[in-house]
């Protein structure tokens, strides 16, 4: 099924990596609509999504299917006050609710904002009062709806829950079995705000982040020409539906290329489970965070389990490049290596046909115009590094797949669009052969003796010790030196935090890295302060005494 050609012109090379990508669609374009009711009307029984969970539960919803539920869920919300423009919070798991709860809200015209069910009160009162939520829906699974009562949100009028009952909430499920399944199409217009996601949080408040109903269309290339999802195949993406990599490989992407979707909806993260659930689905294409692929190779791959994989991604932190070379090792599968924000889609990738580069970016995709900006202003190119930037192809601000801006915060939005030009604030050199490598955040730079140092230079090395299972660098204020690198170390099995294993770190720093990237404190932590969308904390790290 080509259905994603309807909306996009492209131009590949003899390789089959594309070169030129183009999007065209109605302004009134409504992904819910016009891929989800359409799919659903010429081809009822297409798989769409395949859900399981722990307890050997699952179920199979071709799109004939999610197409009425959403239409359901659409009367039960407007019989509660959701409108066009509303903003409705979802923390929904991996609850095969959430999606056509989603379409709903697409069809509605509200603002979708998912988030995860980690969030604390003080985290979700925070976000409802930043931008005004005024419905939340939430699983009765854990303390999720016990933060959701103790907070004070002046805007918040309706609760919703799925998977049981509480006083005070509608009970969901019960509503849409009883709801007709006729729902007349909702005006809305392709420019009009369909997604809110909170930025992660490295450094102070989450910013609310605003994406347009574009915004599925651009995630095509992520789907097709990244993750190589195969026609009436089976792509599996490990995320929560809370976090912005749901959006790039649970839905949008995959539904307009042919794949149907893959959730495994899990509390306890085991890479044994999660084997045997690519081994028994016949999983064919696979996408996971670096820290998956971490636990994959210390822990033991099975290569049954990835006997049915043609294709695995990965994105949303630096993959150590040996962890890499063991799981292409041991599955025979090598690793694409993709990048991009909440604020985008892909940027840059390891694209289809294009010779894999383990460690690298990629190159960037034809849907943007990307440059390193170089300290001096002047764009950069091979052997150069820089900022990564965006410049909008139609020379404003209204680039396709950039979001329409920070809800509620026009200067923080004008500190990442300035000079004409989105600024991702990451930095990345160029090879000779274009393809991007990472180097740090704007902020996350060391600077130690008069030296630039990258955190991820450092890592890599220190993660070929067997004793380091996981590792963030950063820099700590130093009179002598400027900065200091301190190394934040989470120890393999077998290994104790002593001074005999500090020595034996310092040791092996001392014959594999240069004498000014070795770090001069070594702290030993149980775990990783992480973000809610699971990305480590440097800023928390950076202020660790």
């Amino acid at each position: 099924m080509q259905f994603y050609k309807r909306f996009a012109d492209e131009t590949l090379d003899e390789n089959g990596t594309v070169t030129d990508f183009r999007l065209h669609y109605p302004e009134n374009f409504n992904f819910a609509y016009d891929v989800v009711d359409t799919i659903a009307a010429e081809e009822p029984e297409r798989r769409a999504l395949v859900w399981c969970d722990p307890t050997g539960r699952g179920r199979i919803f071709p799109f004939s299917e999610l197409s009425e539920l959403s239409n359901k869920t659409a009367n039960v919300l407007r019989t509660y006050g959701v409108r066009k423009g509303d903003r409705v919070l979802l923390m929904l798991k991996r609850h095969y609710q959430y999606w056509y709860i989603l379409l709903a809200l697409h069809k509605l015209g509200a603002v979708a904002i998912p988030a995860t069910h980690m969030l604390t009160t003080d985290d979700l009162q925070y976000r409802i009062n930043a931008v005004g939520v005024n419905t939340v829906i939430v699983t009765s699974d854990g303390p999720t709806a016990d933060a959701l009562d103790a907070c004070v949100c002046p805007t918040l009028r309706t609760k919703l829950i799925v998977r049981g009952k509480r006083e005070g909430y509608i009970d969901l499920d019960r509503a849409v079995e009883k709801s007709p399944a006729a729902f007349s199409r909702v005006q809305t217009l392709a420019t009009d705000p369909m997604m809110l996601y909170f930025t992660s949080g490295t450094t102070g408040h989450p910013k609310a982040v605003l994406h347009d109903f574009t915004y599925p269309l651009c995630h095509i290339i992520t789907a097709k020409h990244w993750q190589n999802v195969v026609d009436d195949g089976l792509h599996l993406s490990i995320s929560d539906t809370g976090w912005g990599k749901a959006s790039w490989g649970k839905i949008y992407g995959q539904w307009l290329c042919g794949a149907a979707v893959m959730v495994y909806d899990y509390d306890q993260f085991s890479p044994r489970k999660l084997m045997d659930i690519i081994r028994r689905y016949h999983v064919d294409t696979f996408c996971a965070p670096p820290t998956v692929y971490n636990y994959l190779v210390k822990r033991g791959i099975d290569p049954e389990s990835f006997k049915s994989v043609c294709y695995a991604v990965t994105a949303g932190e630096t993959l150590d490049g040996s962890i890499a070379k063991l799981f292409t090792e041991q599955t025979g599968l090598a690793l694409h290596e993709g990048y991009g924000q909440t604020e985008t889609t892909l940027l840059t990738g390891n694209l289809v046909g294009m010779p894999p580069r383990q460690g690298s970016l990629g190159k960037p995709s034809p849907l943007y115009d990307i440059r390193l900006l170089k300290p001096d202003g002047a764009y950069g190119g091979p052997g150069d590094e820089g900022e990564i930037v965006v410049i909008p192809k139609n020379g404003d601000r209204r680039q396709n797949g950039v979001f329409m801006g920070y809800c509620g915060d026009d200067e923080a939005l004008d500190t990442v669009w300035r000079g004409g030009v989105y600024h991702t604030r990451d930095i990345a050199r160029m090879d000779e052969d274009g393809y991007y490598w990472y180097i740090s955040r704007t902020d996350d730079v060391i600077k130690s003796s008069g030296y630039r140092i990258s955190p991820s230079e450092v890592e890599t090395v220190l993660l070929r010790h067997p004793a380091v299972f996981e590792c963030a660098v950063t820099g700590v204020p130093d009179l002598d030196r400027g900065q200091a690198i301190r190394a934040t170390i989470v120890l393999s099995e077998g290994y104790e935090p002593t001074r005999a294993t500090e020595m034996a770190l310092k040791k092996f720093m001392s014959t594999e890295a240069a004498s000014y990237k070795r770090p001069k404190q070594y702290d030993f932590v149980s775990e990783m302060p992480r973000t809610i969308s699971g990305k480590i904390r440097r800023v928390a790290l950076r202020e660790a005494k």
